[in-house]
């Protein structure tokens, strides 16, 4: 099984109005105490040879304000493995050719830009500190460093939206030479900025609806084909680190805030900065993950879920009232099943009374707790039964665009999501320790 791991960098210049992600807003830098907090964190969970993961992923915050040899350090540590994708999330307003330069020479191969628009009024108003010429110039800079894979963040259904602002930030990504993109709508948090003091000139949730099937039309025909419900990538550029994520991998998030699952047990660090550095921030457990983690999470991405994988994972199969739900969203075409075609679910589908919600409303409820995230590509914790999925393969449940679409902030391959919290009493008691060796890990 891959194994991802997340190291969490808080700082960042301010916080953009929309962002409920836990920061630490008003730093020009990464404290070289923060990375040594790290380093001894990664110490712990593999304390008889270097962790090697699959991915790793610089999450935030701002990663890109680290000091690329303090990212050297990290990544040295970590020792991922031969062909590890290792990302960087980077604002523009942050890097130079000569910082990603370095950045690449430190063991990064990945570099995420939150662009969000091209239109620097909107920019603006997110409280984004970055221009769209920043954002240019950041791309030209990175193809200039030697970096190939490339994504790009777009936010959809801002204020005073339109699908010409959507055209204006695709194509300053696509010029940019991005091969991977991730298009989140505006969600307003109660504890963001916008939570506070809503913007105005909001979409509705309809036309929020309409943005987002506009958006995935246009990349698709621009050559990035959607694989997740908002990310899309050219071949082979898919996100490796989230796909972790999606299909139930082991990933070990490290730092204030984030969150692990490892050995199916769940478990996250208190979102405390100070306390972190201190060392008086042992993680939390937060319960285990399954089959309905990874049945919910596989409905997140193109491919759908296989039975079959399904069962050979967890021994489980659906009942027979689960498989009437199914056919009954073939049936109304919201899905394929086993292979079976059905047509392109029509904007008219989109109605307030899906035929599927009731069963999904059941099942939200007998939900244990869903996945934590952290932050990147992965998107949020809900359910997304009556979300966007696409359809495609055999053996497999597809779903098809229906009434709500998801709301997401950042790439964030996680977000920070709080949860009931259970101080462990041993860190290493509790905790699984990783001995890391290609391909496993041992926990």
């Amino acid at each position: 099984m891959s194994l991802g791991l997340y190291l969490h960098i808080p700082y960042c210049f301010s916080k953009c109005r929309y962002c409920d992600f836990y920061s630490a807003p008003g730093q020009r830098g990464v404290p070289r105490a923060y990375v040594d907090a790290l380093l001894r964190e990664l110490s712990r969970f593999a304390p008889d040879a270097p962790l090697r993961p699959d991915t790793l992923y610089f999450g935030g915050g701002t990663p890109s304000l680290l000091d690329p040899a303090d990212a050297a350090r990290l990544i040295a540590a970590a020792q991922p493995l031969p062909g590890a994708e290792v990302t960087l999330e980077a604002n523009p307003e942050t890097v130079t050719e000569d910082s990603l330069r370095a950045f690449r020479e430190a063991g990064v191969n990945r570099i995420s830009f939150g662009v969000q628009s091209a239109r620097d009024s909107q920019l603006k108003t997110l409280g984004r500190p970055h221009t769209a010429k920043q954002a240019r110039a950041a791309f030209a800079a990175a193809r200039r460093a030697g970096f190939e894979n490339i994504s790009g963040d777009i936010m959809l259904a801002l204020p005073h939206y339109t699908q010409a602002e959507f055209d204006e930030t695709l194509e300053l990504i696509e010029d940019g030479g991005a091969a991977h993109i991730s298009a989140y709508l505006l969600k307003i948090e109660p504890d963001s900025a916008f939570g506070r003091t809503p913007p105005e000139g909001l979409p509705t949730s309809d036309e929020a609806a309409d943005f987002y099937l506009y958006a995935v039309e246009q990349l698709e025909h621009h050559g990035y084909r959607q694989y997740e419900i908002s990310n899309f990538a050219r071949p082979g550029y898919e996100g490796k680190h989230n796909l972790i994520y999606w299909d139930c991998g082991d990933y070990l998030g490290i730092g204030p805030a984030a969150h692990s699952c490892m050995g199916g047990k769940r478990f996250y660090y208190p979102a405390d900065t100070e306390a972190f550095l201190r060392d008086e921030a042992a993680p939390v457990m937060d319960g285990g993950c399954g089959a309905e983690d990874y049945l919910i999470l596989q409905l997140r991405l193109r491919k759908g879920l296989s039975l079959d994988e399904y069962k050979k994972r967890y021994g489980r199969e659906f009942s027979t009232a689960q498989l009437a739900f199914v056919k009954n969203c073939v049936k109304s075409g919201y899905a394929n099943f086993d292979g079976t075609p059905s047509p392109h679910a029509s904007r008219a589908h989109r109605t307030k009374q899906h035929p599927c919600r009731a069963a999904v409303s059941l099942s939200e409820q007998q939900s244990s707790s869903p996945p934590a995230q952290n932050t990147d590509d992965a998107g949020n914790t809900a359910h997304p039964l009556h979300r966007v999925i696409p359809v495609g393969g055999l053996t497999a449940v597809h779903f098809q665009p229906v009434t709500e679409i998801p709301e997401q902030q950042r790439e964030p391959d996680i977000q920070h999501k709080e949860h009931h919290q259970r101080p462990i009493g041993s860190r290493n008691a509790t905790l699984p320790r990783v001995s890391r060796r290609p391909p496993t890990a041992t926990l």
